[in-house]
């Protein structure tokens, strides 16, 4: 179908909603809130926020968070304990783009899945607060028979001038930022201050609803995203995009990252900007 016509359709395509076995497909995680400077860091523990995508092993099988089942090489999930675990599929510092080729390959590539390393960070199902599921963690990883599954290494945090240190230290060696959990918090499936993500900006998630045409030397492709916040919230997103992406903007359905600078008084994102396509959670179209 002409790109013109799809950018005509788009709107009506994307009021479609999410269908029940999607809904259901997506394990119950615990979702990040974000830090701001002022919040009591008394209780939390501070890891690095790992540039990958979000794995939960039930036990039995590996999902991505938006319930989507990974086909992991026999020999990455065969040693894993049938405990249920929560973390991130990372193949280093900047690689996000190989993570999610090969996490989303429906065909595993073995070369490919030796790079990728599943980054521990919770134990959902094990009674006891954060710091007693960490503790568990701590004695059930790293396993001899699968050095590629590993506890993230957790600290207490202190104050805001130390967690900012911590901050830049890891952004400069190419880290993506921090994450901050609270001590005391049980395991809960929603998006709670329990768990604090602590980037140099904000950013957030949106689904795309249409694709707005352009204008001026946009005309005849994308130039900007209606999308849709979880909170219902719409706004159009037209800056970040790179030619090539407003060429084949992301699909209507499809969840994408945009970052902003703090927000108006009706709760809308300002001068927000485009980051990348979110193809860890589940579109819907």
């Amino acid at each position: 179908m002409d790109r013109r016509k799809l950018l005509l359709l788009g709107p009506a395509l994307a009021l479609a909603p999410f269908t029940l076995a999607q809904a259901a497909a997506a394990p119950a995680l615990l979702l990040a809130d974000v830090y701001r400077r002022g919040m009591p860091l008394a209780d939390y523990w501070v890891s690095e926020k790992y540039d990958g995508m979000r794995g939960y092993w039930d036990g039995k099988q590996l999902w991505t968070r938006g319930g989507e089942r990974v086909a992991a090489p026999a020999w990455f999930t065969a040693p894993l304990p049938a405990v249920p675990m929560d973390g991130e599929l990372w193949a280093g510092r900047g690689r996000f783009a190989d993570t999610v080729s090969t996490v989303r390959d429906q065909t595993p590539n073995e070369a490919a899945w030796r790079n990728i390393r599943f980054m521990v960070f919770d134990l959902p199902a094990q009674p006891g607060d954060f710091t007693a599921r960490l503790a568990a963690l701590r004695k059930l990883l790293p396993l001899t028979a699968a050095p590629w599954v590993l506890p993230v290494p957790q600290a207490r945090a202190t104050t805001h001038e130390d967690l900012q240190a911590l901050l830049d230290k890891t952004v400069r060696m190419g880290g993506e930022g921090l994450m901050l959990h609270r001590g005391s918090s049980l395991y809960r499936g929603e998006r709670s201050a329990d768990l604090l993500k602590v980037k140099p900006y904000e950013d957030a998630e949106a689904r795309v609803l249409a694709h707005v045409p352009g204008r001026g030397r946009h005309t005849g492709r994308m130039g900007a995203l209606l999308v849709e916040t979880p909170e219902g919230r719409r706004f159009k997103l037209g800056g970040g995009f790179s030619d090539a992406q407003r060429e084949q903007p992301p699909a209507v359905g499809s969840w994408v990252s945009y970052r902003y600078n703090g927000t108006n008084p009706g709760g809308l994102p300002r001068f927000a900007r485009f980051l990348r396509v979110r193809e860890d959670i589940a579109s819907s179209s």
